[in-house]
């Protein structure tokens, strides 16, 4: 395994720092991690689309619908959109 030197603006560092992952596994395990996913990924930044958000987000829920004790008793404070 090779040493890399790294520049961080302070603020980003310090973000970096603050992150529970980060403090439990340290700045190397997170950034060779995270170096390893973008790598696997051609080297390109993949930002999911709001479509595809929204398709996680159903996605999710089909899976694990909620159940009524959850819901119940919210009925009257939804507020629909007018069309």
């Amino acid at each position: 395994m090779k040493t890399v030197r790294v520049s961080l603006d302070d603020d980003l560092l310090a973000r970096f720092d603050e992150c529970p992952e980060v403090q439990q596994r340290g700045r190397s395990a997170v950034l060779r991690e995270a170096v390893a996913a973008y790598v696997n990924r051609g080297g390109k930044r993949k930002r999911l689309s709001d479509a595809e958000i929204v398709q996680r987000y159903r996605d999710g829920y089909s899976k694990f619908p909620p159940v009524e004790e959850e819901l119940s008793g919210w009925e009257e404070e939804a507020a629909w959109p007018e069309e």
